[in-house]
C-alpha cells in the first residue's frame, strides 16, 4: 500500500466508524496531537481530514 492509499484507507475507516461525527473526531485528534507537539501526526491527520472532506457530499454536516 502506498502512503497515499494508506491516507485514503484511514479516511474511509474513520468515516465508517464515526459517520457524521467523523470530522469532529479528526479535529479532536489534530488538536490533541498539536498539544503534544507532534507535527508529523498533525500533518497526517490533516491529510486524512482533506480526504474525508472529499468523501462527504456537499451540504452534509453534523445532524441537529
Amino acid at each position: 500500500m502506498t502512503p497515499v492509499q494508506h491516507i485514503w484507507a484511514c479516511a474511509l475507516a474513520v468515516e465508517r466508524q464515526y459517520g457524521p461525527r467523523a470530522a469532529i473526531f479528526v479535529a479532536e485528534r489534530i488538536g490533541a496531537l498539536a498539544l503534544r507537539g507532534d507535527t508529523a501526526g498533525v500533518e497526517t491527520w490533516k491529510a486524512i481530514a482533506a480526504r474525508l472532506a472529499n468523501l462527504s457530499p456537499p451540504g452534509r454536516g453534523e445532524p441537529d
